[in-house]
């Protein structure tokens, strides 16, 4: 059987959405990007604070994860892909080592686990070498975003932690995400500002060159453009997820559909048996699978890997 989608509901079809002015590209100035962003950060705010949008935060902010990873990744020189990442962080046997590009997943998965407001998980994060500057670096960002806007806070702290340690990417790219977190007064840490960063614009922006910080202000735009859209689609592929949800015959599938609305990527042996994560509900490997598999049948979930072991399963997009 194949998933016929259903008519969204009414709260979906009126989803807050980036109007074409603001998404529209032009020769920017500092003064441009302040409003575009504005407008931007309205919309993604939107969709984030209100329930009834029905954006499943807890995923969304996951998938940003490994997107955040993934481009870090870049900006260290290591050029991993997305799916090696995620093998990594997902496949590795608990207790093992994960290797440098599980590890960066890692540190991604507990960044957006932070509370925004708390310095001392925050320098936790960061490691001893650069932990006695996090306030300070923080306290500057946030006053630079309440006289220039939350993106110019965002790029004043980067540029203050890569001049003192210039491969401090994805601590850099984690403040940032602070400073704009906090100066919209979010609760959850959304990583958006590396997904589009290169390591020419970070090299720029240390070396004060001309336009730089409008070309850093640009990217980290257009990632939350990005970020807007792909909340958007999180919200009516987990409509379509609970829609056949009650099709679902197999104990604990409202739990393992949860896990699904809040999980990037699933692993049925580890994740689903031999009990559904973060509950006491039982489940069997082979139930596990047969769930796994009935979700892509459905239509509302997709196998990753495209192997036929080892196998990982998200939510289809």
């Amino acid at each position: 059987m194949t998933y016929q989608p259903t008519a969204v509901n009414d709260d979906l079809v009126s989803l807050p959405k980036l109007p074409v002015w603001v998404t529209t590209r032009r020769a920017e100035t500092l003064e441009t990007v302040a409003f575009r962003s504005g407008a931007a950060l309205i919309v993604l705010n939107q969709l984030i604070s209100d329930p009834r949008h029905g954006v499943p935060l807890k995923l969304l902010a996951n998938r940003l994860a490994l997107s955040a990873a993934t481009a870090t990744s870049k900006l260290e020189g290591r050029l991993a892909r997305e799916a090696d990442i995620r093998d990594a962080y997902h496949l590795t046997p608990r207790g093992e080592a994960r290797g440098s590009d599980g590890d960066l997943l890692a540190f991604w998965r507990a960044a957006v686990r932070l509370r925004a407001g708390g310095t001392d998980e925050i320098a936790d994060l960061v490691g001893a070498d650069l932990a006695g500057e996090v306030g300070v670096w923080l306290d500057a960002g946030l006053e630079r975003a309440r006289t220039h806007g939350p993106l110019s806070g965002c790029v004043a702290v980067l540029r203050a932690v890569l001049e003192v340690d210039d491969r401090a990417e994805r601590v850099a790219c984690l403040l940032s995400d602070i400073v704009l977190a906090r100066a919209l007064k979010w609760k959850t840490l959304l990583p958006v500002s590396a997904r589009r960063l290169t390591k020419t614009a970070l090299r720029d922006l240390v070396a004060d060159g001309q336009g730089a910080e409008l070309a850093v202000q640009v990217l980290i735009l257009e990632s939350i453009e990005e970020t807007s859209r792909m909340a958007r689609d999180l919200a009516r592929r987990g409509e379509a997820l609970c829609f056949v949800a009650p099709k679902l015959r197999a104990k604990g599938s409202d739990a393992a559909v949860d896990l699904f609305l809040t999980e990037d990527a699933v692993v049925p042996a580890s994740m689903l048996s031999p009990r559904i994560w973060g509950t006491n509900i039982p489940m069997t490997d082979r139930a596990a699978r047969r769930f796994c598999d009935r979700l892509v049948e459905l239509g509302v979930a997709r196998e990753l890997t495209g192997r036929s072991t080892f196998r990982l399963y998200g939510i289809a997009s």
